[in-house]
């Protein structure tokens, strides 16, 4: 078992490491094209498969940041000086 916990340790540091690659890759100014909006959008669906299984805290908090890179940052419009939705 203890082969198996070294691993498991192992894997959850690449998940840590990968994940931090993929949210420099998830800044505005990277991901300015639909093609990379989708490789994105890959990353963090490929990411949140492989952490599922994991049992490491950090790697289930940057699941959850990862996911919210995908949602569209919302803004407060306003026509003629009046705040719109």
């Amino acid at each position: 078992m203890g082969e198996l916990a070294t691993i498991d340790v192992a894997l959850d540091e690449m998940l840590v490491n990968l994940a931090a690659v993929v949210l420099r890759l998830s800044k505005p100014e990277i991901t300015r094209t639909p093609e990379a909006r989708r490789a994105l959008t890959q990353s963090v669906h490929q990411y949140a498969v492989c952490a599922a299984r994991s049992t490491d805290p950090r790697v289930h908090e940057l699941k959850t940041e990862l996911e919210k890179t995908l949602k569209p940052t919302l803004r407060i419009a306003a026509i003629d000086g009046v705040k719109v939705s």
